[in-house]
């Protein structure tokens, strides 16, 4: 017996519902935290108002709850499930000669529409979001130099020839992609490969064929510091190497990795970090989905057979054993060990099939 459309929109709708609310519950308690904590910083600035500091989280916190969507289809299709069985749904559904597969494909297809609209819609909006954030959090601290250190998760580091020599250059964090550095320090050399000097600046910003570096000083040896306004270093480098070598994957929109990876493989650039970035957003419907498969597992037979708890709490620890081994590929494919659409595809693999075993032996024994 086919599943009814009527029946399929109804169950496809309850979940859209429940997903979205756990989501909503996690995004509301992400912002929380994280106004707080700007609320704290900025309170003491005379020019504060908490206005600022809510649309800087408001703009913050979506890039940071993408790391919590599994966990919100994960939840969400537990309470789906769970609501489904409560209200006998379920049980009238079976006894009407539906099988488990058939009320579960709604399910499924609301996760990999919500995964396909997490990678291609979210993501970039959660990128541009994060970066306009930045910006207005620099404003904010433009005087408070430790927020900027404390804010990188990250330091970046860049090596280069110019027209007056080679030059290195560290900074606490960038933004634009690597075309804006904060907190930056300068240790430029001459033509012979001599010391020439040492530049600390707040800020350095890339334009074609140099960086300028604003509000700093310059260490000479045997000189005393000289405070500058403005100060130039000559590179070779061109916008794309820069975005390239100094973006970090998850600044990059998920339509724009493409092109990032050829133009890193094009440079001779590692490119794994891209690579597997733009892997784990195509995987995601495919996790999304197997969220609902273990979700469906621990979950169907709950108030037929009691042991609510024990259940919920085996499909939180699934999900967490899950996160971690998805955390422990990632880690490796982002530096080359394991090829990166290895890592990315491998756990969203072993989770749809996990959940497909458990589901047939509980249907078909």
């Amino acid at each position: 017996m086919m599943i009814g459309q009527t029946l399929g929109l109804y169950i496809s709708r309850r979940f859209i519902r429940t997903i979205l609310s756990v989501f909503g519950l996690f995004f509301a308690i992400v912002y929380l935290g994280d106004f707080l904590e700007l609320f704290r910083r900025t309170s003491e600035r005379p020019d504060f108002t908490a206005a600022m500091a809510a649309v800087a989280s408001v703009m913050r916190v979506p890039q940071i709850c993408e790391l919590i969507m599994p966990f919100a289809v994960l939840f969400g299709a537990i309470w789906g499930f769970m609501t489904l069985s409560r209200t006998l749904e379920l049980v009238v559904a079976r006894a009407a000669g539906i099988s488990v597969w058939q009320f579960s494909a709604p399910a499924l297809t609301v996760a990999v529409v919500i995964g396909a609209a997490a990678s291609t819609i979210y993501n970039p909006l959660g990128v541009y979001l994060k970066e306009r954030a930045d910006l207005l959090t620099l404003d904010m601290f433009a005087h408070e130099t430790r927020y900027a250190a404390a804010a990188s998760s990250t330091a970046t580091w860049i090596r280069q020839d110019g027209a007056d020599g080679e030059s290195i250059m560290h900074a606490n964090e960038s933004l634009d992609q690597g075309t804006r550095l904060l907190q930056v320090t300068a240790m430029t050399f001459d033509r012979t490969g001599r010391f020439h000097r040492r530049i600390d600046a707040a800020e350095a910003d890339y334009s074609t064929g140099r960086w300028t570096l604003k509000n700093g000083t310059a260490h000479e040896a045997k000189q005393l510091p000289v405070p500058f306004a403005t100060m130039t270093i000559a590179t070779y480098l061109t916008a794309d190497q820069v975005k390239n070598a100094l973006a970090s994957p998850d600044s990059v929109p998920f339509w724009q990795l493409p092109t990032f990876i050829e133009t890193s493989q094009a440079a001779g650039l590692p490119a794994f970090g891209y690579q597997l970035q733009y892997q784990l957003l195509l995987a995601r419907p495919l996790l999304f989905a197997a969220m609902v498969l273990i979700a469906a597992a621990v979950s169907l037979r709950v108030f037929r057979f009691g042991n609510i708890g024990r259940r919920i709490l085996s499909g939180a620890v699934a999900g967490f054993v899950l996160y971690v081994i998805g955390e422990i590929a990632r880690g490796l494919g982002s530096v080359g060990i394991v090829p990166p659409a290895l890592a990315a595809w491998a756990p969203a693999v072993v989770a749809s099939l996990m959940g497909f075993t458990i589901l047939l032996y509980q249907e078909d024994g």
